[in-house]
């Protein structure tokens, strides 16, 4: 079975920065990519970012701004965001797509709050 663990949202005032953190664990055979989703209220889930292969991609909203980078060696992928603003307020899940002891899937951190108010 593998896990997703996340850490590092909060609350922060607008221009600031935050490093978000997610953690794979389990029977991890192969980390396919890695990536980052929000969702606000109200709104659906969007991507923020993606790494795979060592290709990064991300929404036009956070260019820029934000950074991905993914840790193999420790399955955990990284989410640098400065010069924050109020519409970055959302919970953030991270998702990986990952080849384990019984199949290939995506799988889904539990979520981390990201608010950004003065």
């Amino acid at each position: 079975q593998v896990q997703l663990v996340e850490s590092g949202g909060g609350l922060v005032q607008p221009g600031g920065s935050l490093r978000l953190s997610c953690a794979a664990s389990g029977s991890i055979f192969i980390l396919y990519a890695m990536g980052w989703y929000r969702q606000a209220p109200g709104e659906q889930r969007e991507l923020v970012a993606l790494i795979r292969r060592g290709t990064t991609n991300y929404a036009d909203s956070v260019k820029g701004r934000f950074t991905i980078s993914g840790d193999n060696a420790k399955n955990t992928v990284y989410l640098q965001m400065d010069s924050l603003k109020a519409e970055d307020t959302a919970v953030y899940y991270c998702n990986m797509d990952i080849l384990s002891l019984d199949n290939r899937r995506d799988y889904w951190g539990q979520g981390t709050q990201v608010t950004v108010s003065s």
